[in-house]
């Protein structure tokens, strides 16, 4: 069934716009509700009940009451958490034994954007049955349940507080982070009143960025898409390490003490030695975007390595499909099965700190074997209905790009699923030539597009 609504990673948009507005979204909440209440199978006279938690925008308040109402008029009861990163809710749904969990977040982007996404009873991304149920559903008028069947809603005090055990659970009993200055930028979002807590608790002395929320500087040159503040506050507070989320709290880069950054390929590479050590590991998932550096790394390690397309829902699906325990992205998606059901920046952060005391290691010790290809990635704008892919002129400057790396790079292309942009992606040994083959393959894009 073709998705009008749901993407990847549920519905997002621009506030005001559809499909972000308050009608929509009540009536997203009422057809959600009603598919759970069909397939709830609880108890005569018993409510389903969802948990909805937002990062720090602030269309979150206006989105936040419109789920609740869509919820309650379908009869589902409302858990509400108030600003919580998109893995806590995840982790809350399955420890409160709820129906679903629901997450109002537009993750890095900026705060005019918003979204809602799903998680079910079991902390992980809704199926793709589910997804459909509810997109068959959301253009249906809302018909209230009778009146002594509507749904209540409360707020949870202690959620922080639980997910933030939770974090610090998945660090090793032995170890703590005590002598280690931290750096934790949480890109003024949904973090911000979670993770310098987790690291302080473990015994870390912690210096907060990017920690004063005000609804609109989520991700606002902060955070895992805006490094240099991470950069610099290390430098300047002369901190061992440094963290930076971003606005859901789902994606984690890190920096060493010389203030370089770490990216999700690398955070991963890290991870992965740690648990083949450990006798943990029986293959790593990265996605079409994953370095090649990584892949021949982990080759060298006879580590099993398989590309997922791009995306943390088609990671943990492959995952998943081949009993793995380890994956991720290289924008900070890192996915650790033995620890979450979902990515989770804290907690992969945390998997990195325990690799490197185990090691005895540093950031760039545990990293010295590991050596990125430069990428390129040119996005190149397509207008309405162009089919990129049966143009032989682009065929043929693909192939000659191919042909010129050989075995020591490659040539991805693939569209924005969000814009109208073909990605034009070439990864070799050579920066110069990276540069200028993948320069040469655009333009035959926008010549053929002309």
């Amino acid at each position: 069934m073709g998705r009008k609504y749901f993407g990847t990673d549920g519905v997002r948009g621009e506030v005001g716009s559809a499909p972000i507005t308050p009608d929509f979204v009540m009536r997203l909440g009422y057809a959600a509700g009603m598919v759970l209440v069909e397939r709830g199978h609880l108890p005569a006279g018993e409510h389903p009940a969802v948990l909805i938690g937002k990062d720090t925008r602030i269309s979150g308040y206006m989105l936040e009451a419109a789920l609740e109402a869509g919820f309650a008029a379908a009869g589902v009861d409302v858990l509400l958490a108030g600003p919580m990163p998109t893995p806590a809710v995840a982790y809350l749904t399955r420890a409160l034994r709820l129906q679903a969990g629901i997450v109002i977040s537009a993750s890095h982007n900026p705060y005019p954007d918003n979204g809602i996404k799903f998680f079910s009873a079991s902390g992980s991304k809704l199926p793709d049955a589910v997804e459909e149920a509810i997109e068959a559903r959301v253009d249906d008028p809302i018909r209230c349940v009778a009146p002594a069947r509507l749904g209540k809603a409360r707020r949870i005090g202690d959620a922080p507080g639980r997910y933030i055990e939770f974090c610090k659970s998945t660090f090793p009993t032995e170890l703590d982070l005590r002598g280690l200055k931290i750096v934790v930028d949480c890109a003024h979002g949904a973090a911000y009143h979670i993770a310098p807590k987790v690291y302080h608790e473990l015994g870390a002395d912690v210096v907060a960025i990017g920690a004063d929320p005000n609804g609109l500087n989520i991700n606002d040159k902060v955070g895992a898409t805006s490094t240099q503040a991470l950069h610099d506050a290390v430098l300047a507070h002369g901190a061992d390490i440094g963290v930076a989320l971003d606005g859901d709290g789902d994606r984690v880069i890190m920096a060493d003490k010389a203030g370089k950054l770490y990216d999700g390929d690398q955070l991963l590479y890290v991870i992965a030695k740690h648990h083949l050590a450990h006798g943990r590991l029986r293959g790593v998932v990265g996605t079409l975007m994953s370095n090649l550096g990584l892949e021949h790394a982990l080759t060298r390690l006879d580590i099993p390595f398989a590309r997922a397309k791009v995306g943390d829902r088609y990671v943990l699906e492959m995952m998943c499909e081949r009993g793995w325990q380890l994956g991720g992205e290289n924008s900070g998606h890192i996915i650790c099965l033995d620890r979450h059901t979902t990515g989770d920046g804290i907690v992969s952060s945390l998997q990195v700190l325990a690799a490197l005391q185990r090691a005895g290691n540093t950031l760039a010790e545990a990293c010295r074997e590991l050596t990125l290809y430069p990428q390129t990635l040119v996005n190149v704008r397509l207008p309405q209905g162009f089919d990129w892919r049966n143009q032989p002129s682009i065929d043929a400057a693909r192939a000659a790009a191919e042909r010129e790396l050989g075995d020591t790079g490659r040539v991805l292309l693939r569209p924005s699923g969000t814009e109208p942009l073909l990605r034009v992606m070439v990864e070799g040994r050579e920066e110069d030539k990276v540069r200028a083959l993948a320069k040469s393959i655009a333009e035959a894009v926008q010549r053929a597009a002309a």
